[in-house]
């Protein structure tokens, strides 16, 4: 995926067909392409607690859920997106797990009290015995690089990712997510609320190598001009055309 003149559609598999499954997503795959969709970002596929879920909650971060079929028809949702010539990226979760029993198998190394989130504790980055949970979360990105051929990966709310080691954990999640692809160009995007430039600025200059950052404050400042309310996270937008005009020019105000 080239990181220049895409046209991403965000996709929920669970609710973009009336069956919910991989199968009925390929049948509706032309009419994407149709209206000009380049490539879709996938909401997060990971097996998760309960019947329904936006994929955020995840419990299981190498499982694709059984509720939208097999592992199998995954990959064939991505390869029939490539035939149409429409890339697609996943979205993935690193800061916490869903809650639920299913997570428990994990050892207590794997989260830590050093930070919290708004999830609660973080996940054990840079702390003691945290080598083994930083292959973990790196090598997952490999994994669905190689194993379902994904054009790279939106990362979820990397501001909760704290992480104090000479190689932050998403610089190791970016190196390790290139390396599975072989030389083929990926496109790694992150969410990040207070939106810091380090993450898209290569290695060689103290960075991470994302390609983008998410734009959230074209996001804020459109819900506010639609529904006129401005607190939390929105506090700083007041929905005026100059917030507009300025995101999309700059990317952030």
């Amino acid at each position: 995926v080239e990181t220049e003149g895409q046209v991403l559609y965000e996709l929920h598999i669970g609710t973009f067909t009336a069956e919910g499954t991989y199968r009925a997503a390929i049948e509706k795959l032309p009419l994407l392409r149709q209206v000009g969709v380049t490539c879709i970002e996938l909401m997060p596929v990971n097996e998760f607690c309960g019947t329904f879920g936006w994929g955020y909650d995840g419990v299981h971060p190498y499982a694709p859920t059984r509720l939208y079929g097999d592992p199998d028809e995954l990959r064939a949702f991505v390869d029939t997106a490539h035939g149409l010539g429409i890339g697609v990226i996943l979205d993935v979760v690193y800061n916490h797990f869903g809650f639920g029993d299913r997570y428990k198998e994990f050892s207590p190394d794997y989260f830590t009290e050093r930070y919290w989130n708004e999830w609660g504790s973080s996940i054990n980055f840079d702390g003691d015995n945290s080598e083994g949970v930083r292959e973990f979360f790196s090598k997952n990105a490999a994994y669905w690089i190689d194993e379902f051929h994904f054009d790279g990966l939106r990362l979820d709310a990397t501001q909760a990712l704290y992480d104090s080691s000479d190689e932050h954990i998403m610089a190791v999640i970016a190196r390790e997510a290139r390396a599975a692809a072989k030389g083929k160009p990926i496109y790694l995007v992150a969410e990040n609320e207070p939106q810091d430039t380090r993450l898209v600025r290569p290695f060689d200059k103290n960075g991470y190598d994302l390609d983008c950052l998410w734009n959230d404050d074209f996001h804020h400042s459109a819900m506010v001009a639609l529904t006129g309310r401005n607190e939390a996270y929105y506090h700083d937008h007041l929905g005026r055309p100059q917030e507009f005009v300025s995101a999309a020019k700059y990317g952030y105000l």
